[in-house]
């Protein structure tokens, strides 16, 4: 699934030693595999020909620029989320029109922006953010797609921070509303009511939650016609796993399997389909190397103390996540066979690996088996890392920020140079005073119309 493999009892990034990478770009950083990435990528599309989708990549997952722009040369559009994450995709040349914008909280001048660009889709999350939308487009003399994402209701049996397909989440409309949306909304001029979206979560490791989701998405298709609407496109999201353990995720023609004959006939018609993978594409085409900065025992645990932890990957300590990790050099014959919880090597002991942080959730895994002999200086490779690490580093305790380095066969560039304690506090050398002018009125609530008082 990866590029990333022992060879001689030494790590590489496809022909490039991980060991080298990290001698000059130092550590922390991330590392990530061109071949993987574009693998993924045609995996993906070739599991999905059948209907021919718009691959819009989630820049959420990893956004940084060499990735984005080794998945635009592949021909993918972009799934984002912000105004930031457009500019990013602009800027590793995606155009707008291939970009489709999500999110429960677009600002005016995020939504003007895409406007102006020419985005190819919002989708939209409420009722409120289309009358903004609507509002927004008809002020700016402009016409825009709109697909209403809806909730099927489905359990995608996920992280609940990360389960997004249930009636009670923050995210679009449930069924039930989804026909009064469109009565409501369906036929505005400016802003062109024609699409739907669901995503129910992330990751997702069986194909009965997308089925039953797909099932769902198909009668309401049948509904909103008799209604008079047409559907025009399906953004069906992502959340498709990765294999952040051996063989944990089915392969992405078992994902297609389940979806592709449910939405064929659609497709057959006329609908568009849209896919927003993330970390099935760029997951396992990233890892993060960490160096140890000392070992010690208290009590009965044993600890190796690393250079970065949820500063550089937050996914273990807020989520509960399993990454794979062992060392870089670790010789041949302690090279795991797999990649697993335990990789059961003769040779290993029970340790936590903690990052440098004051704070004891700080930590990347606990009570791992690794190499008894591990020692201050070595370096640790913790895989799976591609998707949702950089993208959620933070600069706790005033901690620069990771390289990223990029490698293409035996050629290795860094795609994001390590933060300078310069740059750390760039943005508070020159305070400013605010003007503190009186603000303009807000709207209340009650002076904008909502589809409950529109029914």
């Amino acid at each position: 699934m990866d590029r990333f493999a022992y060879r001689d009892g030494e790590l590489f990034a496809e022909d490039v030693p991980v060991s080298a990478i990290a001698a000059e770009a130092g550590t922390p950083c991330f590392v990530y595999s061109r071949a993987t990435l574009e693998e993924h990528y045609d995996r993906l599309a070739e599991a999905f020909a059948p209907i021919a989708p718009l691959i819009c990549y989630s820049v959420k997952s990893c956004g940084n620029l060499g990735v984005l722009r080794v998945l635009a040369e592949r021909g993918a559009g972009m799934d984002v989320v912000s105004g930031g994450e457009l500019f990013r995709a602009q800027t590793a040349g995606v155009p707008a029109a291939k970009c489709v914008y999500a999110g429960v909280g677009k600002t005016d001048a995020e939504i003007r922006d895409a406007i102006r660009a020419g985005l190819g889709l919002f989708n939209c999350e409420s009722e409120q953010e289309f009358e903004n939308i609507a509002r927004l487009a008809a002020e700016m003399r402009e016409t825009v797609r709109v697909a209403l994402r809806i909730n099927p209701d489905v359990d995608p049996k996920t992280h609940r921070y990360t389960s997004t397909g249930k009636k009670e989440t923050k995210f679009g409309v449930d069924l039930e509303r989804a026909r009064r949306f469109f009565a409501t909304y369906g036929r505005d001029p400016h802003a062109r009511l024609e699409g739907l979206h669901l995503h129910i979560g992330s990751p997702i490791y069986t194909v009965d939650p997308y089925r039953e989701a797909m099932t769902k998405t198909a009668a309401l298709v049948e509904e909103l016609a008799r209604d008079g609407f047409e559907i025009r496109s399906i953004d069906l999201g992502g959340g498709f796993g990765a294999d952040y353990e051996s063989s944990q995720s089915p392969p992405l023609k078992e994902y297609a399997a389940a979806i592709v004959p449910l939405a064929k006939p659609l497709h057959d018609k006329g609908v568009r389909f849209i896919l927003e993978p993330g970390r099935t594409i760029v997951a396992n085409a990233g890892i993060l190397v960490v160096k140890v900065l000392y070992t010690k025992t208290s009590g009965d645990k044993r600890f190796a103390i690393c250079d970065a932890g949820m500063n550089a990957l937050l996914r273990p300590s807020h989520y509960g996540s399993f990454h794979f990790i062992w060392p870089v050099a670790p010789g041949a014959a302690m090279t795991p066979a797999r990649r697993t919880l335990d990789p059961k090597i003769d040779g290993t002991v029970a340790q936590d690996v903690v990052g440098p942080l004051c704070e004891t959730g700080d930590f990347l895994a606990l009570d791992r088996q690794l190499p008894a002999s591990l020692g201050r200086g070595e370096l640790l490779a913790v895989f799976t890392a591609g998707a949702y690490g950089m993208s959620m580093a933070s600069r706790y305790n005033s901690s620069p920020l990771p390289a990223e380095v990029l490698v293409s066969g035996s050629r290795a560039e860094v795609v994001r140079h390590r933060e300078s304690y310069d740059a750390l506090i760039e943005h508070e050398r020159e305070p400013k005073m605010l003007s503190l002018r009186s603000p303009a009125p807000v709207a209340t609530r009650g002076q904008v119309p909502t589809l409950e008082k529109t029914r």
